[in-house]
């Protein structure tokens, strides 16, 4: 049975802010949390950009839902090492609900230290590798790595939960989904795209069935649908942008130059606006008949509490047994 979860956009909202979404998410029936992971928003209209494992620590005292970063890339700026550290530290404070979301990552993120962005190929060689690093972390022994693309001396994590931190892996491609299904204990991905969760599961082996698919939605709820479409044509333009320009950017400046050719037509067509209750059901079921085991909606814009409310009494009731 699919389940719902809420898509915390730390790209758009402050950390308070975030904090006070995880509660409302949870007071409304929200039953898991994601958390984006950047450097930089998409673009300077959307403000925000975080430390995600500061907010997640802030998250452990204030909702006692589960929560998976979506996603976190553990190769480039942040060496894997440092974030199995705190995902295990993260799984200590949220008492084991706590899942590790990880990807090839964005330009966008990544560049920041002046490293080469290399092809997705690469990403996706330094992505499986840095998983094997995190998994050989979390079992809390000393581990000596010396990779391809990592090197690890006589390390320890101190501060592990009592079961390793299951790690999901981003695909939004066919190569991504098979590493996925390889080495990862679930699946991630944007669109309720059924080939993909195939893909995944076929990649998985005999196992595939026990691994999670999990996908996510934005949505513009509003009682104007022309002010909602407004706002999601204004904040999140990139819903309209192919994938992999969304990975070679490198600047907030950039995505705006690339996204004046996204109309808001486009937005329409990628984004549920409006407060027909019908139209959100019909979205979160398309992801149920994809084979998604929990689908994660975020609301675009300032109307979180609209949102909720919304969601609490003309949505969810319809779509949670």
């Amino acid at each position: 049975m699919t389940e719902y979860g809420y898509f915390l956009a730390a790209e758009e909202h402050g950390p308070a802010d975030l904090v006070e979404q995880a509660r409302m998410a949870e007071q409304a029936g929200f039953s898991h949390l994601w958390i984006s992971d950047h450097y930089h928003p998409w673009n300077d209209a959307q403000g925000q950009s975080s430390f995600v494992w500061s907010v997640i620590g802030a998250l452990a005292q204030a909702t006692s839902l589960p929560v998976q970063t979506a996603v976190t890339c553990p190769t480039i700026r942040i060496h894997p090492a440092i974030v199995a550290q705190a995902a295990a530290t993260s799984a200590v404070l949220l008492e084991g609900r706590f899942r590790l979301g990880v990807g090839s990552g964005e330009a966008l993120n990544e560049h920041v230290l002046g490293d080469r962005w290399p092809p997705a190929p690469i990403r996706l060689e330094m992505l499986e590798e840095a998983v094997m690093v995190i998994r050989q972390l979390f079992e809390g022994r000393r581990v000596t790595h010396h990779g391809k693309h990592y090197t690890v001396e006589n390390a320890r994590l101190y501060t592990v939960p009592e079961e390793p931190v299951p790690i999901d892996i981003a695909a939004f491609g066919s190569a991504a989904a098979a590493l996925a299904g390889r080495v990862g204990d679930g699946f991630i991905t944007m669109t309720p795209d059924a080939e993909l969760v195939a893909r995944f599961r076929r990649g998985s082996g005999a196992g595939g069935n026990s691994k999670t698919a999990s996908g996510g939605l934005k949505v513009a709820y509003g009682p104007d649908p022309d002010e909602a479409l407004r706002t999601a044509h204004r904040l999140w333009p990139t819903e309209g942008l192919p994938g992999e320009v969304l990975s070679t950017l490198t600047t907030p400046g950039q995505f705006e130059q690339a996204a004046r050719l996204v109309t808001p037509e486009r937005i329409a067509g990628e984004v549920v606006c409006g407060d027909d209750a019908e139209a959100h059901v019909a979205a979160l079921n398309a992801y149920a008949a994809a084979g998604f085991d929990t689908v994660y909606v975020n609301q675009i814009g300032p109307d979180q509490r609209g949102f909720f409310d919304f969601y609490r009494t003309k949505v969810l009731p319809q779509v949670a047994g």
